[in-house]
C-alpha cells in the first residue's frame, strides 16, 4: 500500500523508505503549448531576471513545473496572472511537501495554476530551508490561497510572509510541531472500538 515491501508493517508508520528521484530540470522541447508559455514568461520577466528568478523548469508526468526563487515568487505570479498571453487567473490551492534530505530546500510549496481563458495549466513551485521556512504569501495575488496557505503552515511549518491571518486551521492552537513533516513524532493513544483495543499508530504492526 505504501510502496515498500518486506517489512510486514501495514500501518505506514514503521519508517518505511521508498526512494524516489526528484526531477530537477528538463531540457527543451517541453511539447505542446509549454515552450511558447515559457518563452512568453521569459520575455515578460526579462532574460537576465528570468535566469535569476527561475531555478529550473521541469516536465514530469505530463505536467510543467516552474521552480522559482522565493524572493521572486510574487512577481512571477503577478506576471502569470496579468500577462494577456498567459492569464493564469486561478490558483487551485497550495500543497506542501517535506524532503528532509534536500539540504537548503527541505520545504516545498506547490501552487497549481490554471488559465481559464486559454485552458492551460502550470505548476509554480518554491522552496525554503527548514532553518528559515519563510515564503512570501500569494494571498494578494490569488485570494484562493488563503486557507490553503494556512493549512500548509499548520501541517508543514512554512511561514507565508504577508498572509493576513496565518494561524492553524486543522490542528489545535496548542499543538506542538507540524504533523506532516517526515520527522514529526507520531505517537498516539490507544482507542476502544466495539470492545477491541486499537493500539496507537506507532505501535500498529502486522506480522506474517
Amino acid at each position: 500500500m505504501f510502496g515498500a515491501i518486506g517489512s510486514g508493517d501495514t500501518s505506514g508508520y514503521g519508517r518505511l523508505v521508498r526512494a524516489s528521484a526528484q526531477p530537477a530540470g528538463t531540457p527543451r522541447p517541453y511539447g505542446g503549448y509549454y515552450d511558447e508559455l515559457i518563452d512568453t514568461l521569459a520575455g515578460a520577466v526579462g532574460s537576465g531576471t528570468f535566469d535569476t528568478a527561475v531555478e529550473h523548469v521541469t516536465m514530469h508526468r505530463g505536467q510543467l513545473t516552474v521552480t522559482v526563487a522565493r524572493r521572486h515568487i510574487r512577481a512571477i505570479a503577478e506576471i502569470l496572472r496579468d500577462h494577456p498571453k498567459l492569464r493564469f487567473d486561478l490558483c487551485a490551492g497550495v500543497s506542501g511537501v517535506h524532503y528532509p534530505t534536500q539540504a537548503g530546500a527541505q520545504l516545498h510549496a506547490l501552487y497549481p495554476l490554471m488559465s481559464i481563458a486559454h485552458n492551460r495549466r502550470i505548476n509554480l513551485e518554491v522552496t525554503a530551508p527548514e532553518e528559515d521556512p519563510h515564503i512570501p504569501s500569494l494571498y494578494a495575488v490569488y485570494p484562493t490561497c488563503d486557507w490553503h496557505e494556512r493549512e500548509t503552515y499548520d501541517f508543514f511549518g512554512i511561514i507565508f510572509d504577508g498572509h493576513p491571518a496565518l494561524s492553524r486551521i486543522e490542528m489545535p492552537d496548542d499543538w506542538v510541531g507540524h504533523p506532516q513533516r517526515k520527522d514529526h513524532q507520531l505517537g498516539g493513544i490507544p482507542v476502544q472500538y466495539h470492545g477491541a483495543q486499537v493500539p496507537p499508530p506507532d505501535q500498529r504492526r502486522a506480522y506474517h
